[in-house]
C-alpha cells in the first residue's frame, strides 16, 4: 500500500471513490476535484493498493463556499480543512481511513498548523474522536448536501 498526494491523473479515481461513498447531494463532482487538485493537490492523501485507489482524505469554520470554490485555499492557513474521508465500501473496516487521517494529522503538525477541522454526521463522532478530533457541536456555517 502506498500513500501519496493527488495529481490530475487521480481525478477519475477520486470521482469514482467519492461517488461510491456519498449520496449525489453530498458528493463532489469531477469538476470540483479538478479545481481542488489544481489548487491544493498536496493536501489530498490517497491510499493506493497497486493501481487501485482504496481511500482518500482531502482538506475553525468550514463553510459551504469552501467546498465549491477551490481558489479559497490558503496554503499558509492556520487550520487544515478536511472535506472528505472516503473509503470504497468493500474496503472499509481495514484501517485505511485511519492510516490517512494519522498522516494528515502528522503533516499538519509538521507544517505548523493549529489543527485540522472536519464536519461529519453525528454517528461518526466517536470514530473521529479516536484521532483527537473534538466535537464542537452543530455548525451554523455549513448545510452541505442538506445533511
Amino acid at each position: 500500500m502506498v500513500i501519496k498526494h493527488a495529481t490530475r491523473k487521480d481525478i477519475a479515481a477520486l470521482t469514482a471513490v467519492e461517488t461510491a461513498c456519498f449520496p449525489p447531494a453530498e458528493a463532489a463532482t469531477e469538476k470540483e476535484f479538478i479545481d481542488r487538485v489544481q489548487y491544493y493537490g498536496n493536501h489530498f492523501w490517497l491510499l493506493y493498493e497497486g493501481d487501485k485507489m482504496l481511500a482518500f482524505v482531502d482538506e475553525p469554520n468550514l463553510t459551504d463556499l469552501m467546498y465549491e470554490d477551490a481558489t479559497l485555499h490558503n496554503e499558509q492557513g492556520a487550520w487544515q480543512m478536511i472535506f472528505g474521508v472516503n473509503t470504497l465500501p468493500e474496503y472499509r473496516r481495514h484501517g485505511y481511513a485511519g492510516q490517512l487521517l494519522r498522516r494528515a494529522v502528522a503533516d499538519a503538525r509538521q507544517q505548523g498548523r493549529r489543527g485540522l477541522v472536519l464536519t461529519c454526521k453525528e454517528r461518526l463522532l466517536p470514530y473521529y474522536a479516536k484521532f483527537g478530533f473534538q466535537d464542537e457541536g452543530v455548525t451554523d456555517k455549513s448545510t452541505h448536501g442538506n445533511a
